[in-house]
């Protein structure tokens, strides 16, 4: 905490004219960001000389050292640099401070200190946060509070003002109060919450909690807490599109719920002992009521109502109450045409209809999209059934005491104005009803629910494989972060802030040389940066413009993914490369990095070889070597692939795998081995391709990784992910096996799975068929046969199919200590090539 009223340039006025000052307020400008942006992106831009001269100014030394305190006084600070400065409880159990929310991205708030991790209760500037550098929170003399980013631009303030002195104080119930000396209270943080209420604290008329966007990102979400225009505490689902109430239930009136609409106070407020009352009659009682221990009330990322309770000594949070128990029934999980499933092994998950994409695979907020246009020909479309499942709200109209048939002639006429029908029985006039669908969102399955939806979809059943994408803790990886960037002044404005650092004194002048050099390096941009570059990672940096020009507009794709469209293009050195244009999503961003860290380090001839990327403001492009043959999913069932074609794919992938698990400088894991990720070159010669969720081991314990979420494609995922085992480089064997059977029987897994399984087993159909057809080899000759691609019309070598069946075999055991690694599979693999060479 700094006792110095007085700010960099105030010190600097004493001693520069005051066009030196002028001079300085032109060079530091600042670009305010957009206010309808969730995530602001604000840009203090400079030059390098001015940058240095304002890290000279922001570094004079102050006349007091950094303290931790009770109290801010006024003309003091706490500064962003100085992790110290910050205010503390007088029980210890908060503290107030800049707290790290993103990459160079910081917030004010509070926080709980007595669990294992800190808990943020409280933040003034979510949805902006300021940059790690001459960023403070100021209380000024004229008793307003204000935080400033890079010291530039007020980005929040308390708007108050006294004659009388004032201190800003951390008080032992977690708020945050500004008063006078004659203990007026001017401001508190307990009036404007955030996404929780402590004990104590008022829920009123005029505010409201608002849900983090995620666990790993604090900025404003879609789910809010607040007291409606009829007096009834509700929680509203606002997403980017739509938005809707979703508790108490919505098809209750107030006192069916047990509200009152009566009362004019708008309150609610929970106390120690873990009781909560509202105004509006709403009232319950944490599961440990009586105890008066450390407490919270919070609206989690996921619409969910929660009073916490601390386990002291475990100091770990414990769910005591919870709003609603069936998580799928809160609105907009999941997003539009996406069904939301709960189960005790998994928790939520969510998966995209029948005929439909997920759009952002890493926001399931965006729900998904069809791959179908609906017209008005009611010959070209039919009704799928789902059994148990309701789509809540945005029902076209209502037909009552309706037939099956009559109900789907209805969805045919209404044309695009229905995307399915919802076919209802009700229990009380024992008839089925009938609710066409202008949205499906919502979706849910509830065994109980006397109901089914049927979607309207074309009879040409030719759609994508339909993942499983799983969202766990519905996680949204888009954090928050504040850059420099670079700024072009003309020479004479420069050279007066050089000549004005000269008058600094020997400091200045050590700064001054550090810019001469910088100064050469902006003179000589290409060659430094890629010099940086290929002495870094050893692959290029392009342009946008060259690989726009490389692709022609990006006119020719090949290729289509979650992360982004493939484009085939001709790089100025004659090479033929595959583009790889990023979506601007954050799935996009995560792949970008993981791509980046990895495969730019990676040397092996059966993994795909990276030539570079290009990355300015939202264009984010990877550029690898081109293969001609496409994928091994598109190959399999072209014909071209003989029995040495495909023997070759499965030992060229295991040497891959292999080199990737054992062999390379860090460890890597796959986790997502799949048909399109086995690239084919002109001699069909495999490439393991598109390492962007993979994660690195550590050497030294590789047996103890930890992964924050499931990785990889459903049919492909080893029984670990399901179960919640320790994840080893045995997750990438298991898929490598799925895959070699896939290649040996023609089969696709993914198929399997919806025909065999109704698609509620996630792994195993192909497994068990081929185990099947093994365990009838004591009475068939033929087993082998059996078992064969037909496409290779029985021209194979019966020794090698069966070593490839078996390893394969292994590699899918339920247990992973019995699977193989991925070298026993290559000198497996070996041996036998050998034996019959």
């Amino acid at each position: 905490m700094n006792c110095d009223s007085t700010t960099a340039l105030d010190r600097l006025e004493k001693l520069l004219p005051p066009f030196f000052l002028l001079a300085i307020g032109d060079v530091l400008e600042v670009h305010p960001p957009p206010a309808a942006e969730q995530t602001q992106r604000l840009a203090v831009t400079m030059d390098t000389p001015s940058f240095f001269l304002l890290f000279f100014m922001l570094h004079i030394p102050t006349l007091c050292s950094s303290i931790t305190s009770h109290y801010l006084l006024e003309g003091s600070f706490l500064s962003v640099e100085n992790p110290s400065d910050v205010l503390v409880s007088a029980n210890g159990d908060f503290k107030a401070g800049f707290f790290r929310v993103g990459e160079n991205a910081f917030s004010f708030a509070i926080w709980f200190t007595q669990s294992s991790n800190p808990t943020l209760v409280w933040m003034a500037n979510r949805d902006q946060p300021v940059n790690g550098k001459a960023s403070r929170l100021s209380l000024l003399e004229n008793g307003n509070l204000l935080l400033s980013d890079a010291g530039l631009v007020i980005i929040w303030t308390t708007a108050t003002a006294s004659a009388s002195p004032v201190q800003l104080q951390l008080l032992n119930s977690g708020n945050l109060v500004l008063r006078t000396s004659d203990s007026v209270l001017l401001w508190q943080s307990f009036d404007s919450p955030t996404d929780t209420l402590l004990p104590q604290q008022l829920l009123r008329e005029d505010t409201s909690l608002i849900s983090s966007r995620s666990r790993s990102n604090y900025s404003s979400g879609y789910y809010k807490l607040y007291f409606d225009n009829d007096n009834v505490l509700r929680l509203l689902y606002k997403g980017p599109k739509i938005s809707s109430v979703y508790w108490p239930d919505p098809w209750l009136l107030p006192w069916e719920a047990g509200r009152t609409t009566y009362n004019i106070s708008k309150t609610a407020v929970i106390n120690p002992f873990g009781h909560f009352r509202s105004s509006d009659d709403l009232e319950f009682k944490a599961a440990d009521f009586g105890s008066r221990g450390k407490r919270r009330l919070t609206l989690d990322p996921d619409g969910n109502i929660r009073l916490y309770s601390l386990d002291e000594t475990e100091r770990t949070w414990i769910v005591t109450w919870q709003a609603i128990s069936e998580p799928c029934k809160i609105h907009g999980i999941c997003g539009p045409n996406s069904l939301c499933s709960y189960n005790h092994v998994l928790g939520r998950t969510c998966s995209c209809l029948q005929g439909y994409k997920i759009t952002n695979p890493n926001d399931w907020s965006n729900g998904c999209q069809p791959e179908f246009q609906i017209s008005c020909n009611s010959s070209e479309f039919h009704f799928v059934p789902l059994a148990n499942v309701e789509f809540y709200g945005y029902d076209k109209h209502y037909i009552e005491k309706s037939t099956l048939r009559d109900c789907e002639e209805e969805c045919l006429r209404m044309c695009n104005d229905c995307k399915g029908f919802q076919f209802k029985f009700s229990s009380e006039n024992g008839v089925f009803s009938c609710y066409p669908k202008a949205l499906l969102l919502n979706g849910h399955h509830t065994p109980s629910f006397n109901g089914d939806v049927y979607l309207k979809e074309p009879k040409a059943d030719n759609f994508s494989d339909n993942e499983v994408m799983f969202d766990c803790q519905g996680e949204v990886h888009d954090l928050l972060s504040r850059t420099y960037q670079t700024s072009h002044k003309i020479w004479s404005l420069k050279f007066l802030l050089w000549f004005a650092g000269v008058v600094g004194g020997v400091e200045l002048t050590c700064v001054f040389l550090a810019w001469c050099v910088l100064f050469w390096a902006r003179k000589n941009p290409d060659i430094a940066a890629q010099g940086y570059i290929l002495s870094a990672t050893g692959f290029r940096k392009f342009t946008y413009a060259e690989l726009k020009k490389a692709t022609r507009g990006f006119s020719e794709e090949i290729g289509r993914g979650a992360g982004g469209v493939v484009f085939k293009g001709l790089l100025s050195d004659q090479r033929i490369a595959a583009i790889k244009r990023l979506n601007e999503a954050d799935q996009g961003e995560a792949e970008f990095f993981a791509e980046i860290n990895f495969v730019g380090r990676l040397n092996h001839m059966n993994l795909i070889e990276m030539w570079g990327y290009c990355v300015e403001g939202r264009h984010k492009l990877l550029v690898y070597q081109y293969m001609e043959r496409g994928s091994l999913a598109d190959n399999l069932s072209s014909g071209a692939l003989d029995w040495e074609k495909r023997f070759e794919i499965a030992l060229g992938a295991a040497k891959g795998l292999a080199y990737l698990h054992e062999e390379c400088l860090e460890w890597i894991l796959h986790c997502d081995i799949k048909p399109q990720n086995i690239l084919l070159d002109a001699n069909y010669r495999p490439k393991v391709a598109d390492l962007g969720l993979s994660k690195l081991l550590n050497r030294g314990n590789p047996n103890n990784t930890s992964f924050s979420r499931i990785r990889g494609t459903r049919g492909y995922m080893a029984p670990e992910w399901v179960y919640k085992l320790p994840i080893t480089s045995k997750v990438d064997v298991y898929s490598y096996g799925i895959v070699v059977l896939e290649m040996l029987t023609g089969k696709r897994q993914t198929n399997m799975l919806t025909v065999e399984s109704g698609g509620q087993t996630e792994h195993g159909a192909v497994v068990a068929w081929v185990r099947d057809k093994v365990n009838k080899a004591a009475t068939s000759d033929s087993w082998i046969d059996e078992l064969v691609d037909p496409m290779m019309a029985g021209k194979y070598d019966m020794a090698k199919m069966e070593v490839l069946i078996k390893v394969a075999l292994q590699c899918v055991e339920e247990d992973r200590d019995a699977r193989p690694t991925m070298s026993q599979v290559v000198e497996i693999l070996l041996c036998r090539e050998d034996e019959l060479a």
